[in-house]
């Protein structure tokens, strides 16, 4: 095994509201502007904080999440990200909700302490000092004397309303030992809109992302500094872990010997998705064709695969439904015997109708907006075999919508307790389709990409 030398830091925060993306997008984006190549990733499962890191940083931002990938990945899958397309100057870690907050009832598991401690990353909590100012001093000393096995090495303090204030805030914190790298006044011109729990993604408004990403620049750089952040990250020890690699991961099935195409739903209706989920594919002998169900009016040519992932497809149900050319196509695979996964955002497309909007007709399941957000980790166990998963295989997934859907008939395609406990079944496996609402990380069971690659090819023969 070798030692990795990668400067590394991540930011956290005492909960969620305090800026800490705002704050890490930023640092990500001034860095770069400095000439540095920044590594970009995010704990947890989130996809829309990961596409503002990709737009700051130029190369892909990767999620770190021990419940999803496993405890064992998160460090050479960290090192996988840094080294690619090119070795990294600096990795940038935005932390998720409160520092120690992880998976519910797992005492902090997945949390963003559990990542620092498992890529050995200081860490700088960044601190919103709207309502308080010396009491600063007494959140930055619990959460730095916490627990022993993470470094707090900085601190932020954000939402800073004048002189008198920051004096006061800094005077609190001064006597943790904890030095401030940073002071953030009010900036109510520095917004990026929200939905549900997270950002408007990327692909929804691109030149409004890149203008909020280059302010997010500015303010780091005049605000944060850069140099403190940097000597924080470089103190980092070196990293003992073999990186990563897609390749290696694919010891379920032989690679086959027809090289499938597989196609892979992209633009702004289906803008979830993980970069290692192309990298599988690839790895297992796919050629990975990208797709945009809203602007393209047909499937790419010779497709035997179809992998459409989430996103809010029902904030563009109507562009969707007005695409019959694509909705006809996709269909039309479906009925040749492609092979289909589906998550989420796919399930609702693969259906008959969403919102009361027509989409491709290729499974039994009308959906509309709900009242509630469904949210949470889950383990599935498979219930049938499929392109994807053999009966009884069990899965991490995380499962997050607005939707209800109605299924008529059909397998269920996976099987868990849901928040309160409940035994529940979801999703639908019919022919060579899997259709769900649980995301799963295909890095953390890449017999998944295996399986579909395989199935694939076999479909195309």
């Amino acid at each position: 095994m070798t030692a990795l030398r990668l400067p590394r830091v991540l930011f956290a925060a005492p909960g969620s509201g305090h800026g800490k993306t705002m704050v890490t997008t930023g640092v990500m984006a001034a860095l770069r502007s400095r000439g540095l190549v920044v590594s970009p990733h995010k704990v947890g499962p989130d996809y829309i904080d990961p596409s503002y890191h990709t737009l700051a940083c130029a190369r892909p931002g990767r999620n770190l999440d021990p419940h999803l990938q496993g405890e064992h990945r998160v460090a050479p899958l960290l090192a996988h990200g840094a080294l690619t397309p090119e070795p990294a100057d600096v990795a940038v870690i935005e932390g998720v909700m409160g520092l120690f907050d992880g998976a519910v009832g797992t005492s902090g598991f997945a949390s963003s302490a559990h990542v620092a401690e498992l890529v050995q990353a200081p860490v700088v909590l960044v601190v919103d000092c709207a309502a308080t100012a010396r009491s600063v001093g007494a959140v930055v000393h619990g959460f730095s004397r916490y627990s022993d096995r993470i470094r707090v090495t900085g601190v932020i303090l954000n939402n800073v309303a004048s002189p008198r204030h920051e004096a006061e805030a800094r005077d609190g914190v001064a006597e943790t030992g904890v030095p401030v790298l940073g002071v953030i006044p009010r900036l109510p011109d520095v917004v990026v809109p929200s939905r549900h729990l997270g950002l408007v993604p990327v692909a929804e408004r691109r030149p409004e992302a890149i203008a909020a990403v280059e302010a997010l620049a500015g303010m780091a750089t005049q605000y944060v500094d850069l140099d403190a952040v940097l000597e924080v990250a470089r103190r980092a020890p070196d990293l003992p872990v073999e990186p990563w690699d897609a390749a290696a991961e694919m010891g379920c099935d032989a690679p086959p010997r027809h090289r499938p195409r597989v196609g892979v739903a992209a633009g702004a209706a289906f803008s979830f998705g993980y970069a290692e989920t192309a990298e599988l594919l690839a790895a297992a002998g796919a050629e990975v064709v990208p797709f945009d169900p809203v602007h393209n009016d047909q499937l790419p040519e010779g497709l035997s695969g179809l992998m459409i992932g989430g996103g809010f497809p029902e904030m563009h149900a109507a562009e969707l439904a007005a695409n019959t050319g694509m909705r006809r196509s996709v269909a039309q695979l479906a009925a040749d015997g492609g092979s289909i996964a589906a998550e989420c955002a796919g399930l609702l497309y693969l259906g008959e109708e969403l919102d009361g909007q027509p989409m491709c007709g290729v499974l039994p399941v009308t959906a509309a907006m709900g009242p509630r957000l469904t949210l949470g980790y889950r383990t599935a166990v498979a219930l049938t075999d499929s392109v994807l998963s053999r009966t009884g295989e069990r899965v991490t997934g995380h499962e997050f919508h607005r939707t209800v859907s109605t299924v008529r008939d059909g397998a269920a395609a996976w099987g868990w307790r849901d928040n309160a406990g409940r035994p529940t079944t979801e999703g639908l496996v019919r022919r060579r389709i899997h259709a769900s609402y649980l995301h799963v990380h295909w890095a953390g069971h890449p017999q998944l990409a295996a399986r579909f690659v395989s199935s694939a090819a076999e479909a195309g023969r």
